[in-house]
């Protein structure tokens, strides 16, 4: 029996065995079954539902809203600034604009806030946000796992789509990216007062409210494409995604495996939905991790894989990282609420003249 000892703040020794198989291949397998890991409740589930039921809300409210301009009578529901997270380019163009001119821009200042809150997110927690705030991830996430107890497995595309594929959301963001910092400070702020902006997210609504056959027949692709194969749209056409993914790679924060204690079972990297061989890495630097803690679940072993700053280090749990994102996320919605940047300055009254004029509104540029 090989003896290996963990570098651990609670150092132990770990008894692990070398089995030699009929066909000559070595693997390792725990002589000790204290040093098995027990299957701990599901935080990143309850999250993911948390954020879900708020969109909900969120939606269920604007509807509201919706409805009582529709109805031209005053709303006793007011518009909700979290559906202006649904407008990344126009967040996107608010944080543009406030580097060039230190202006938090009063029409979507929620958008604003969401999208620095998530970029933060990322830079210290990897892609926390994608698996465990997006409720876009969470349904693609939902559609792969019925998939697979429906289908028995998931389905993986050969390595010369896979890659030229994934590089889809990058080519998206870039261009996205370019369109904005061509423009300047006073183009910024022509766009992001235009009556355009304003209804942004109204138009929104109504495109799914009166979504064409085309559109319709795209979304039903994605979804049976998502059924068969692990987070396609998240994986292969999110821009905001590969954003989140660019920053995440300064993140402190990186999944660590400890190569003395891992029994080579392979079933992390089975687990993980971005296809990532993290039995065969010491970290996890790519920006494909979501830092979904499905490998961290999925190892049997106490110890040998977790969510730290360095290796050796204990890592964080579920529940801490959690706390964690929570802070980082409604702390900067915290700072938006008490500084009064949190609601636009657009009345009811303005909203109303602009939704009977839909129609005429057109792009800015």
């Amino acid at each position: 029996m090989d003896l290996y000892r963990t570098k651990l703040s609670e150092t132990h020794v770990l008894p692990v065995t070398t089995v030699r198989l009929k066909d000559g291949r070595q693997i390792k397998k725990i002589t000790d079954k204290s040093f098995l890991k027990r299957k701990g409740p599901d935080i990143r589930g309850y999250v993911q539902l948390f954020f879900l039921l708020i969109t909900i809300w969120i939606g269920v409210d604007f509807y509201l809203f919706i409805r009582a301009l529709a109805n031209g009578g005053p709303s006793t529901v007011m518009r909700p600034p979290g559906v202006e997270g649904f407008l990344p380019i126009s967040a996107l163009m608010s944080v543009r604009y406030f580097i060039l001119t230190g202006i938090v821009n009063h029409i979507h200042p929620a958008g604003f806030f969401i999208f620095v809150a998530v970029i933060l997110v990322s830079l210290f927690m990897k892609k926390g946000f994608c698996s465990w705030i997006c409720p876009v991830g969470f349904i693609s996430e939902s559609l792969y796992e019925f998939g697979a107890k429906l289908f028995g497995r998931n389905f993986a595309l050969p390595k010369w789509v896979d890659v030229p594929l994934r590089s889809l959301k990058y080519i998206l963001l870039g261009f996205f990216f370019f369109s904005v910092s061509v423009l300047s400070a006073e183009e910024l702020g022509s766009f992001l007062h235009s009556d355009f902006n304003k209804v942004a997210d109204i138009k929104m609504y109504m495109f799914f409210a009166n979504i064409s056959t085309f559109s319709l027949v795209i979304i039903g692709l994605l979804i049976v494409l998502s059924l068969f194969y692990k987070n396609f749209w998240c994986r292969y056409a999110c821009p905001y995604g590969a954003l989140l993914g660019i920053a995440s790679l300064v993140s402190p924060l990186k999944i660590r495996r400890v190569e003395e204690s891992c029994i080579d079972c392979g079933l992390c990297s089975q687990a993980c939905p971005s296809g990532l061989p993290v039995d065969k890495l010491g970290s996890v630097s790519s920006a494909e991790c979501n830092a979904c803690y499905s490998c961290v679940e999925a190892c049997p072993v106490r110890n040998t894989l977790n969510m730290s700053v360095r290796s050796g280090r204990r890592g964080l749990s579920q529940r801490q990282y959690a706390m964690l994102l929570f802070g980082i996320y409604f702390g900067v919605v915290g700072v938006a609420v008490l500084v009064g940047l949190w609601r636009n300055s657009i009345s009811f009254n303005e909203y109303l003249i602009l939704f009977r004029n839909l129609g005429a509104i057109s792009h800015a540029f």
